[in-house]
């Protein structure tokens, strides 16, 4: 039998907050974060792409591109497409574009930042400096690591918009950010846990992106779920191996921020990087697959700059050599996995 509300229960959801937050992006988990933040924030600054997606969502109350079932209450939004009208008005600052499209957002940024508190909900390699989000807003724009904030952990957008219970982490270093992002992103489909790993975090959620690809890959080729089982135990495997060359931490690998969105993203249909390795293993040239994808798939930009970097630092990390060689130097897939599966354990 369902609980039913009582009067603290409303009373306790009628009451918003005051933190001005902004959102930048109109993409899929752009908009289920506005929708996270609607449930507490009297006001959520959404800075979209364009006046059409502007206009389509004053007209009708939702995204017009994506999660159309999502229905905003238009008294909580202050919609605009100017950055700088909307970092002016924020304290938090959440940044939601695909990886491939941030620096064209922030290059327009030329208003005062520096008490803002910026947010990244992105999980992939800036292009323009090859370097994560958390290196770049500190190299590009000065923003130290007080000042930061990552959202991860396995929340696919698809099941936010059905209110289906999902658990986020958000790291950061400031105790004040965090409580605030706490009391912001929290509700009840939201589950939010605090972490100081922002490096990990980031970098775990890059990752996970590129073994996506490695598990739909897998599966377009035919292997099946004992394989897939084998692989995403190698995969966490690499993540933590990886993580340590990188920035050695107080962290534990097995942890929802980790492996869970390691597991949803390997997984999950919903997983636009899993749908991009499936088409490569069914048969698609790396390019044809990209092109008939409505969505970016995070993990093949990434793939390249992770690589390169395990390279660096002399880390043998199979998994990502295997995607790697697929995606970037022609390698044929059914021989790749051949030879990997040779290698797990």
């Amino acid at each position: 039998m369902a609980k039913k509300k009582t009067n603290s229960d409303s009373t306790l959801k009628q009451s918003k907050t005051d933190i001005a937050v902004g959102v930048l992006g109109s993409g899929s988990f752009a908009t289920a974060i506005v929708k996270m933040l609607v449930e507490n924030c009297k006001t959520v600054h959404w800075c979209v792409r364009n006046e059409f997606v502007k206009g389509a969502i004053e007209l009708r109350g939702h995204n017009p591109t994506y999660l159309t079932a999502v229905n905003f209450n238009l008294k909580n939004l202050k919609l605009t497409t100017d950055i700088n009208e909307m970092v002016t008005a924020c304290d938090i600052v959440v940044l939601a574009t695909p990886s491939i499209y941030l620096s064209d957002s922030m290059d327009k940024m030329n208003c005062e930042y520096g008490d803002k508190v910026f947010v990244s909900a992105i999980k992939g390699i800036i292009p323009k400096v090859n370097n994560i989000v958390a290196h770049y807003l500190k190299d590009e724009f000065k923003i130290g690591f007080r000042n930061q904030a990552v959202i991860a952990g396995p929340c696919h957008a698809e099941e936010v918009a059905m209110e289906r219970l999902s658990y986020l982490t958000v790291a950061t270093v400031e105790e004040e950010n965090s409580k605030k992002l706490l009391e912001i992103l929290s509700s009840d489909f939201i589950k939010v846990s605090a972490s100081k790993d922002i490096l990990g975090n980031e970098y775990s959620a890059i990752l996970k992106n590129i073994f996506a690809i490695g598990a739909g890959i897998a599966s377009g080729l035919g292997y099946g779920d004992n394989f897939t089982a084998v692989f995403v135990s190698n995969a966490i495997r690499e993540m933590e191996t990886f993580l340590e060359a990188i920035y050695e931490a107080p962290r534990d690998v097995n942890e929802s921020a980790y492996l869970g969105d390691l597991l949803v993203t390997a997984y999950s249909l919903f997983s636009r990087n899993r749908n991009l390795g499936n088409l490569i293993g069914k048969g698609y040239t790396v390019k044809s697959a990209i092109q008939s994808m409505n969505m970016v798939a995070e993990g093949y930009y990434a793939a390249d700059s992770i690589y390169k970097t395990a390279q660096e630092k002399d880390l043998k990390l199979p998994i990502i050599e295997t995607i790697y060689g697929i995606l970037y130097e022609g390698k044929n897939a059914e021989k790749q996995f051949r030879k990997l599966t040779a290698k797990l354990n």
